[in-house]
C-alpha cells in the first residue's frame, strides 16, 4: 500500500511539473511572437549616438563587404594593470595644454593613466600604426575643425573610434574613421545604400562628425560630456545626469552606480573620454614619448569630381592609370564598380590625373550602367524569368552581373539594364540584326547542320555567322533562316583586323581563373573575333589559366 501511494505521489508530481512546463512553454512562445511583432522604432524626438547599438539595419550584410575589417582589438581592450611610466611619460601626462583641458590634477582618474601607459607600452606598434594611417587625413580634419571655431582636439577622436581605419567596422554595425551608426549617418546626409556607404567617405562624414559633435556641445556645454554622448547617445546621458544630478562627466561616473541597470552607462562609455583624452596627452607628445612626429606637409593632396549615375568606375580608374585597388583607397564609399545610376556622386582623384578623369567623364562610354537598377531575387525567380519580365536576354543578364552559373539564391540583388544602359542599347541592335539577317537569309537550317559546318561549307567563320543573324549561341533549329556573307566579306574583316594590329601596342596578357574571350575583351576593349584572328584562335578553341593571349590596345 506504502509502494502504491509513493507511486501516486509521483506520479502527480510529474503531472504537475508537466503543467508546468506546459505552462512556461505558452509563456515563451507568447513573448517571442510579441517580441517578433514589434517594430524596431525610433521615438520622434529620441536621438542615438553615432555609435551605439540602436539601427536594427546596422546588423544587416547589406552593409558590410568583403573588404571591411573589424576593429583592432586594442580599441576594445580595457587594460587592467597600470604600466610603469618613465620620468618623460609622467611628465608628458600630467602637462598642461590649450584646447580642451585635460590637466590631471583636476581629472586624476586611474583610467587615464592605465589608458596612457597601455598606447605607450603593450599597443605602442598598434598606435605607431594608427599614426600613419591618420597622417593624410590630420591636416584636413583640424581645418574643418578651425573652421567650424571648434578645439582641435578632437581630431583624435578618430583613433579612439577606428584607429583612423576609413574601412572599419564594428560587430554592431558602425562603419568608417568616425564610426557611424546607419541612422545617425543618414541622419548627418550621409549616403548608406548598396551603391555606397558614404560613413566610409573621409571627407564626408568628417563634416557630419564636426555637425553632430557641434549639437552634442550646444545640448550640454561641456566637451567631456558630448564626447559620451557621441558613444553612448545624447539621450542615455542626458537621462542619467538627470537621474544622478551629476554636474560633469566625471562626476556622472563617480554616481553611475546609483542607476538602475536600464539608465546605467555601460564601461565602453565610463572608459571612452579617459581613453580620448590619454590618446590627446600622447598626441601632444610625440617626440619626448619616442614616436615619429607627424608629418603635416603629407596630407592627402586630392580633388574632388561629381560622377554621373551608372559610371564604370573601374574603367574610370583605368582611364587614369590607377589599379582598383589604389582608386579604392580614395574612394571607401564605392560599394560596386559602378556609381549608383540614379544620382551623381562625389570621387576623390589624384590632382595629376584629374586631366584623364575629366576626359573619360565627358565621353559618352562612361556610362554604360546609366539606367541600370537593383533588384532582389525572390523565391521562384530564374534567370529566365527575371530576363523575360524585364525584357532582357538572360545572356546580357548573366554578362552584366558576370554570373556563369544557373544557379541564383532568394534574397540576393542583381543589377538589370534600363532603357538608358549601354546593355539595353546592345539588346536593340541585336534584335534589329536579327530583323536584317531574316529579310537577306540566304539559306534553311537542315536536319544535322551545326553552325561549324555552314560557316566551314561557305568559308566563313562561326563568330561572322552568330554577328551576322544575331545569334547569343551557336544552337540552330532545322527550318532557320540564316544569312551568310560572301567569302569577300571574310576577306574583308581579316584584312580590317590585321590593319587594326597596326600602330598599337602588343600586349601578352595571362589567362586567369574564370576568364573566356569575351571576359579579355571586355577588359581591353576590343573585339572578341579580333581576339581570335590575333590569336588564331576559332570557336572550338579552349583557353586555360596560365595561357598568353595577344591583345593589340591603343
Amino acid at each position: 500500500m506504502d509502494k502504491i501511494n509513493k507511486y501516486n505521489d509521483k506520479t502527480e508530481q510529474t503531472v504537475k511539473s508537466l503543467k508546468l512546463f506546459r505552462l512556461v512553454a505558452l509563456m515563451a512562445v507568447f513573448i517571442l511572437f510579441a517580441g517578433c511583432s514589434q517594430k524596431n522604432v525610433t521615438p520622434e524626438n529620441e536621438t542615438v549616438s553615432a555609435t551605439q547599438v540602436s539601427d536594427a539595419t546596422a546588423v544587416e550584410s547589406e552593409f558590410t563587404d568583403s573588404d571591411t575589417e573589424v576593429l583592432d582589438p586594442e580599441l576594445v581592450n580595457t587594460p587592467v594593470e597600470p604600466e610603469k611610466l618613465s620620468p618623460e611619460e609622467q611628465k608628458a601626462l600630467l602637462a598642461r595644454s590649450s584646447g580642451i583641458d585635460f590637466g590631471l590634477d583636476v581629472h586624476d582618474t586611474k583610467e587615464v593613466q592605465q589608458y596612457f601607459g597601455y598606447f605607450n607600452h603593450k599597443a605602442r606598434k598598434t598606435f605607431t600604426r594608427w599614426l600613419k594611417r591618420a597622417e593624410p587625413f590630420l591636416p584636413y580634419i583640424r581645418e574643418v575643425l578651425s573652421q567650424n571655431n571648434m578645439p582641435q582636439d578632437l581630431a583624435m577622436l578618430p583613433f579612439a573610434e577606428s584607429g583612423y581605419n576609413s574601412m572599419a567596422y564594428s560587430r554592431a554595425g558602425a562603419a568608417g574613421m568616425w564610426q557611424f551608426m546607419p541612422f545617425t549617418g543618414r541622419k548627418f546626409g550621409l549616403r548608406v545604400d548598396w551603391w555606397v556607404d558614404q560613413r566610409r567617405d573621409p571627407f564626408k562624414a568628417t563634416h557630419a562628425a564636426v555637425e553632430y559633435l557641434q549639437i552634442l556641445h550646444e545640448m550640454f556645454g561641456d566637451w567631456y560630456l558630448a564626447l559620451a554622448a557621441y558613444n553612448a547617445g545624447e539621450g542615455k546621458i542626458g537621462r542619467a545626469l538627470k537621474k544622478t544630478g551629476a554636474e560633469d562627466f566625471f562626476d556622472l561616473t563617480k554616481k553611475n552606480y546609483k542607476l538602475s541597470r536600464r539608465y546605467r552607462l555601460r564601461a565602453e562609455t565610463k572608459n571612452y573620454v579617459p581613453k580620448f583624452i590619454a590618446i590627446s596627452k600622447i598626441f601632444k607628445n610625440l617626440e619626448p614619448l619616442g614616436f615619429e612626429k607627424i608629418n603635416w606637409e603629407n596630407g592627402i593632396k586630392v580633388e574632388s569630381v561629381e560622377v554621373p549615375g551608372g559610371t564604370d568606375l573601374l574603367a574610370l580608374a583605368k582611364a587614369c592609370n590607377m589599379k582598383w585597388s589604389e582608386f579604392h583607397k580614395y574612394n571607401p564609399h564605392f560599394r560596386r564598380q559602378v556609381s549608383p545610376p540614379d544620382s551623381a556622386i562625389t570621387a576623390y582623384l589624384p590632382i595629376r590625373v584629374m586631366a584623364d578623369a575629366s576626359g573619360y567623364l565627358a565621353s559618352p562610354r562612361s556610362r554604360p550602367f546609366a539606367g541600370y537598377k537593383r533588384y532582389k531575387i525572390k523565391r521562384g525567380d530564374s534567370w529566365h524569368r527575371i530576363a523575360h519580365n524585364n525584357r532582357v536576354p538572360v545572356a546580357v543578364l548573366k554578362s552584366v552581373n558576370n554570373r556563369k552559373s544557373n544557379l541564383i539564391k532568394p534574397g540576393q540583388f542583381i543589377m538589370i539594364p534600363g532603357k538608358g544602359s549601354t546593355a539595353s542599347l546592345y539588346t536593340r541592335q541585336v534584335t534589329k540584326t536579327r530583323r536584317t539577317a531574316q529579310s537577306r537569309a540566304n539559306y534553311r537550317v537542315r536536319k544535322g547542320d551545326t553552325l561549324w559546318d555552314i560557316a566551314s561549307r561557305y568559308k566563313v567563320s562561326v563568330n561572322t555567322l552568330k554577328r551576322s543573324n544575331g545569334l547569343r549561341s551557336s544552337r540552330l533549329k532545322i527550318g532557320q533562316k540564316l544569312y551568310i556573307p560572301d567569302n569577300s566579306a571574310k576577306r574583308s574583316k581579316s584584312s580590317k583586323a590585321k590593319a587594326e594590329s597596326v600602330n598599337k601596342q602588343l600586349v601578352k596578357y595571362k589567362v586567369r581563373r574564370g576568364d573566356n574571350l569575351s571576359v579579355i575583351a571586355r577588359k581591353f576593349g576590343v573585339r572578341v573575333s579580333s581576339l581570335m584572328k590575333w590569336n588564331s584562335l576559332n570557336s572550338r578553341s579552349i583557353i586555360r589559366p596560365g595561357d598568353r593571349i595577344k591583345v593589340y590596345v591603343q
